[in-house]
């Protein structure tokens, strides 16, 4: 039995060109999380899947019962795949992830999805934190341009600084096609 898990973060329609909150190259992550999943699937891995809902009806995205809220077909669950529903950027807080997780016996995960800078980063972190030997395949991800200050951040750098920051002491950051051909 493997101990290994992909944990697919977030992957939702409104996330999409015509969502309510698009992500700049949101298609290819999203191409490359289903190579990820589909490589997990053929080693027999854990797929588990996250669905972020907001709580709060004036959250600009995922509300519940809209199309928006849902995983884009690109990589949606199988039958007998685990589903996560979080209201948190962090996949662990309030939640059974870990608790699944460890009633499976894993020891490491992979993360894939979005954002880079906000549910990616928390997820990654909680899961280095709890022990788990995690893994980021950073172009099956995706965030968007930020702004602080009336300074405006590319995407491009802000997954950038994320992914620096997180192979600094967190997760071991890799590609779509390096971790399909292991």
């Amino acid at each position: 039995m493997s101990k290994r898990a992909v944990i697919v973060v977030d992957l939702q329609n409104d996330y999409f060109p015509g969502g309510k909150y698009s992500l700049a190259n949101i298609e290819q992550a999203a191409a490359n999380a289903a190579k990820v999943i589909a490589a997990a699937r053929d080693e027999g891995d854990e797929v588990i899947h996250v669905q972020h809902v907001f709580l709060d009806p004036q959250a600009p995205f995922f509300l519940p019962e809209t199309e928006g809220v849902k995983i884009n077909p690109a990589v949606a669950p199988r039958d007998g795949e685990t589903l996560v529903v979080k209201n948190y950027p962090n996949s662990f807080l309030k939640t059974d992830l870990k608790d699944k997780l460890d009633a499976k016996g894993i020891e490491e995960v992979t993360v894939v999805g979005a954002m880079s800078h906000m549910c990616i980063d928390a997820t990654v972190r909680a899961a280095s934190d709890f022990g788990y030997k995690t893994t980021v395949v950073q172009d099956a991800c995706a965030t968007r341009d930020l702004e602080f200050g009336g300074v405006t951040v590319p995407a491009a750098q802000v997954h950038a600084t994320l992914m620096s920051s997180l192979g600094f002491a967190y997760a071991t950051i890799t590609d779509t096609e390096t971790y399909t051909q292991r």
